[in-house]
């Protein structure tokens, strides 16, 4: 144990030795360089404004980037009280979807009438006129051979309700 303690200290000897040179010319010539420069006084830091919060109030508004629509309320369609939907009536499968979705693929016909091939819904359906497709009430009123006329019902925003026509023509190449 004496021998490990002997050959520690001798280790640690041998390294302080390595640090005793004396000779610090170069650190002394530096220091005697750095002195000699003419002092410079350091600029402050620059002070920034605070952060101001901002909070975008126009997201409600028109976008820029799109014309303004100009809507004459004079000549605006007024709603009926006549003309309403019908709560009790039961609905359609096809009335869970937009029409929006439906595309008129085909049509057939045979000695009961005429019916249109509508694609959407996830497949192809036979309709027919008085059938109800989309969910404003559209109600299938005429059947050709390039086209399905429909007629729905829309709120007029005021209490009323409109009949809106709409078409859905044939999409050929389908």
């Amino acid at each position: 144990m004496k021998a490990r303690v002997v050959a520690g200290l001798v280790a640690v000897t041998l390294m302080l030795s390595g640090c005793g040179n004396s000779d610090m010319s170069d650190i002394q010539a530096f220091m005697r360089d750095a002195d000699s420069r003419p002092k410079t006084p350091i600029e402050p830091i620059p002070r920034f404004a605070p952060y101001q919060a901002f909070t975008y109030e126009a997201a409600a508004l028109r976008s820029p980037f799109q014309p303004p629509v100009k809507i004459d309320l004079t000549k605006r369609a007024k709603g009926s009280q006549l003309v309403k939907p019908d709560p009790n009536r039961t609905k359609q499968f096809l009335e869970g979807f937009n029409i929006e979705s439906f595309e008129m693929v085909g049509t057939l016909a045979n000695e009961t009438g005429r019916y249109a091939l509508m694609r959407g819904a996830g497949g192809v359906h036979r309709v027919k006129v008085g059938d109800y497709l989309g969910r404003n009430e559209g109600r299938i009123v005429a059947i050709t051979e390039s086209q399905v006329d429909i007629v729905e019902i829309v709120p007029d925003g005021e209490g009323g309700w409109l009949e809106r026509p709409r078409t859905i023509p044939l999409k050929e190449r389908s």
